[in-house]
């Protein structure tokens, strides 16, 4: 951990107990993004990290957090129940610590932006929606549509960065028609040639400088609606 990153405890309550967070705040901070990991890897992994540290760069203040399972050292994902519970409480702790009472949004890779929406979904306050890759389908199943509540979010901002190769949303048509109802509030952002993990063939590049060249089009949009 850097020196300008504070740890956290967030208690989540309703039996799930504490989380881990990592709070990083540049002076002056014009907006708070609370950033989810995937499913498959934690708070810590370098394109998490890159890209938090990118926004405070930017003058983004960060808090990512790792979802109870992962707390816990499990290797399956929380059920929605428990992964909104989490989300709600991390970001009341991201509002408390908005010294100046800036907005607040809700972002997260793959399974953690996935369930950042079914929040706001539900009814949790947010500033807006950033999604690094949102996992529609599992690969291969189009027919296994994971968007059935986007419809709840009209209204919302929300920027959708997703590779063109993403197995999680091929067809990319299917994606186009989910989000396009939603704009001008909701805008989808294709990355030819990446993946996933936004790597692109050919383009090798570490984790860390592949979340961190997703800051700067994320602060745009966050500045976009102040």
């Amino acid at each position: 951990m850097s020196d300008d990153e504070r740890p956290l405890a967030i208690d989540v309550g309703e039996g799930i107990g504490e989380v881990p967070a990592t709070l990083r705040r540049p002076d002056g901070a014009t907006a708070t993004v609370v950033v989810a990991h995937g499913a498959g890897a934690g708070m810590g992994h370098p394109f998490i990290t890159g890209f938090c540290r990118a926004l405070g760069d930017l003058g983004v203040a960060t808090l990512r957090f790792d979802f109870p399972y992962r707390a816990a050292g499990r290797r399956f994902p929380d059920r929605p129940p428990v992964a909104i519970a989490t989300w709600r409480a991390v970001m009341d702790a991201a509002r408390a610590e908005a010294a100046g009472g800036e907005p607040v949004w809700a972002s997260g890779k793959s399974f953690g932006g996935r369930m950042a929406s079914m929040a706001v979904a539900e009814g949790m306050d947010a500033a807006g929606l950033v999604f690094l890759g949102y996992p529609l389908h599992p690969p291969g199943r189009p027919e296994k549509s994971r968007g059935e509540h986007f419809p709840q979010l009209a209204g919302v901002p929300m920027l959708v960065l997703q590779g063109r190769n993403d197995p999680f949303a091929i067809p990319n048509e299917q994606l186009d028609a989910l989000v396009a109802p939603l704009a001008p509030s909701a805008v989808l952002d294709w990355i030819e040639g990446a993946n996933h993990s936004f790597e692109v063939k050919g383009a090798k590049r570490p984790a860390a400088e592949i979340g961190a060249g997703l800051a700067p089009r994320v602060a745009e949009f966050i500045a976009e609606h102040a």
